[in-house]
């Protein structure tokens, strides 16, 4: 049986069908907005995965090119492996529905989101979340939803939910938000400047249209939903617990409340483990899992006791602390520029690297291919947190860390026109505990300038965190990796000193309060200023010159006719001026040319060549002209690159020539002059500044010499 609900979201109608598709997966719905169509299934196994401590789920977000009637780039036409939209999407997808699952409940699950049909106006990625939830919702695996997801702009003041990609374009922030029908559990964006209460009111916004969908999919539980699976919760032996207890509370106590580095810590707690197990090995032989189980919640509910009981953190903060900050600059002798941001023991090692409009990234896909002149890397080394692991490629949190980055630093990226260079910034983070998203913010807005690039403000970051028990809570300021762990929140915000420019929410509970929300952000606020402060005395503005490494950018305007004369037949001309001065040429439609060079004076040359090459010969003017032919009648000069005129051997001298070989030779240089134009031929004479030279010595003479009246 087919059935269908449907709501009006946005002026548009958005629908959920489940019937029609994938029914033998455990729930499937299709999720309908505008043209814009995704199938999304939810399945799980029969049994749980023994062994593990955590959620083994799976996302996956496909976007099928003939989903809008394209083919795929590259030389197989078959989707590869996911390109970095779809693994941020499925990330939009995974993060708000994982903390809704029973903690309890450890059988591998996997979402799929197929995008079906693309109508070039509405993004899928936030109906790859409704339809997750709806799926879920609907099957017998454990589900404690539904949740929803929704996009909000801003236009002309007015607030926008799930707005077109033409009116995002339009729009002066953008962020995507999940919750329930009374909190919010995710939120991602990015924003052009706007305060906290801006951001509040967004949030508030998305809210109301979040609940429109959840009650949507109540509606279709009631009609199809299935009975939902038991799941047998974690029964802890409390005759273990009071040993481990006995043994291990006080010890435990004093590691909490003492002021250590990570590595002290660690090496502590691993202390502290080997021997309570060692201590119950002999009673208690196949319980080693269920007694670091007992000792990892132990260490927490100590942390977060004294957090809210005392105000006291790890690290022996109070709740709104920042680590110390330093920072070194210029750290790196070939880079275009560098910045070591150091917080506490989080560590980004951050490069510039400016190129040419040749090293854009290309970004194809559903929507309209697109270049992109900035771009920042995270990379996440297995030594940032002392540990041995695989280089096996780039990860999914990776690029969601560097995706935030990125977006927290591009709008203060300058316009084409003032600065036409290519930007990659690369983090590498070479120590971490704790927010090094938000270290690679800081690095990177610190790279720039000491690289020179003109942007127009500085940029931070810092992530806060979240202690709940009940309605008592305390929000950290600056979190620790543990504080993250042991936590109920991770709240990153970027700006500058004028408003936010990113942001990123993911919470372990189901659900925050706006109360919350607002004072982290009003918490984060104060942070962001004080990193900043510390920032700018570091440095202040861009340094007023680039690297002597950074390549030189000159650029020139030419007429549209004109390119093809400067690429020449099969790119000939232009390969040939790249190679005889050592550049990088580009030329856009509109006929900006930019030559790019680590060698100023050969970019000079480029571009007085090319100037010369598109110059329009002038009648009168004079020419160093080369000779390329030599024929009976004359010899033809190539005045300007790619014109030439006629010498006729009448005026090659100022007396009677017999052979144009007695004067000229190919490849003489000869200076000449432009008598006239006809027909698109050039006269050219040596003859006339000859007379000229003549005339202006007998001259001279005769001023020297006055004759006698």
């Amino acid at each position: 049986m087919i059935i269908t609900k449907e709501v009006e979201i946005g002026g548009k109608i958005l629908s959920i069908e489940t019937g029609r598709f994938a029914k033998q997966a455990n729930g499937s719905v299709m999720v309908r907005y505008g043209d814009t169509m995704v199938l999304v299934s939810a399945v799980a196994a029969d049994e749980p995965k023994e062994g593990l401590d955590y959620f083994p789920l799976q996302v996956e977000y496909r976007e099928k090119t003939s989903a809008a009637g394209k083919f795929p780039g590259g030389f197989i036409k078959r989707e590869g492996r996911p390109s970095e939209k779809e693994i941020l999407s499925a990330r939009l997808i995974d993060r708000p529905i994982r903390p809704m699952f029973p903690s309890s409940f450890v059988n591998e699950t996997q979402i799929i989101a197929f995008v079906l049909s693309h109508d070039g106006e509405n993004d899928a990625d936030v109906l790859g979340a409704v339809g997750a939830s709806a799926a879920l919702s609907i099957s017998n695996i454990p589900f404690n939803g539904p949740i929803a997801e929704v996009r909000v702009g801003r236009v002309n003041g007015d607030f926008v939910v799930n707005p077109t990609h033409q009116q995002l374009q339009e729009s002066d922030l953008e962020l995507v938000v999940a919750g329930s029908a009374g909190s919010i559990m995710m939120v991602e964006g990015e924003s052009k400047e706007v305060n906290e209460t801006e951001l509040l009111d967004a949030l508030k916004f998305a809210q109301s249209e979040i609940k429109k969908l959840v009650d949507l999919q109540l509606e279709l539980v009631k009609e199809v939903g299935k009975t939902k699976r038991e799941v047998v919760e974690n029964e802890v032996d409390e005759n273990l617990k009071k040993e481990v207890y006995q043994l291990a509370e006080d010890k435990f106590k004093e590691i909490v409340y003492s002021v250590l580095i990570k590595d002290e810590r660690s090496d502590k707690n691993k202390e502290l483990t080997k021997s309570v197990l060692e201590s119950l090995e002999e009673k208690y032989p196949e319980q080693e899992s269920d007694i670091k189980n007992i000792l990892h919640d132990l260490e927490k509910d100590l942390m977060r006791e004294r957090i809210l009981k005392e105000g006291i953190r790890l690290d022996g903060r109070n709740l709104e602390e920042v680590r110390p900050i330093n920072i070194e600059l210029g750290i790196l002798a070939r880079t275009h520029g560098s910045a070591l941001f150091t917080r506490g023991e989080t560590q980004s090692l951050t490069t510039l690297t400016l190129g040419s409009k040749n090293d854009e990234q290309s970004v194809d896909g559903l929507f309209e291919a697109y270049s992109k002149k900035f771009v920042l890397h995270y990379n996440f080394p297995p030594f940032s947190v002392g540990e041995v692991g695989r280089m096996t490629g780039v990860g999914r949190r990776e690029i969601g860390h560097g995706n935030l980055a990125e977006r927290a630093l591009k709008i203060m990226i300058p316009e084409e026109d003032k600065f036409p260079y290519t930007m990659r910034l690369i983090s590498d983070i070479l120590e971490s505990n704790g927010s090094s998203s938000m270290a690679s913010v800081c690095a990177g807005s610190l790279a720039l300038m000491d690289g020179g690039v003109p942007i127009k403000k500085s940029v931070a970051g810092i992530a806060m965190g979240l202690i709940k028990e009940g309605e008592q809570y305390g929000i950290l300021t600056d979190i620790l990796g543990n504080e993250d762990h042991f936590g109920d929140m991770d709240f990153k915000v970027a700006g500058t000193k004028e408003g936010i420019t990113a942001f990123q929410m993911d919470i372990k509970i189901q659900g925050i309060s706006f109360e919350i929300i607002e004072k982290a952000l009003f918490q984060a606020k104060e942070g962001r200023m004080h990193i900043l402060g510390v920032m700018e005395e570091a440095i202040s503005q861009p340094r007023e010159s680039l690297s002597k490494f950074a390549p030189r950018l000159l650029t020139l305007k030419v007429e549209i006719d004109q390119i093809g004369l400067i690429i020449g037949p099969g790119g000939k001309t232009i390969q040939k001026m790249q190679r005889d001065f050592g550049v990088d040429i580009t030329i856009e439609d509109d006929g900006t040319v930019t030559i790019a060079s680590p060698d100023k004076d050969g970019a000079n040359k480029c571009k007085e060549y090319i100037k010369a090459m598109t110059a329009s010969p002038e009648v009168g003017k004079i020419y160093d002209g080369k000779v390329i032919k030599i024929m009976d009648f004359g010899a033809f000069v190539e005045i300007i690159p790619g014109k030439e005129g006629l010498l006729h051997i009448s005026q090659i001298d100022n007396k009677r020539v017999n052979k144009v070989t007695d004067y000229l030779k190919e490849g003489d240089q000869v200076k000449v002059k432009l008598l006239k134009i006809e027909n698109g031929k050039f006269s050219l004479s040596r003859k006339v500044l000859l007379d000229e030279k003549v005339n202006n010595t007998v001259e001279k003479v005769e001023e020297n010499n006055p004759k006698e009246i």
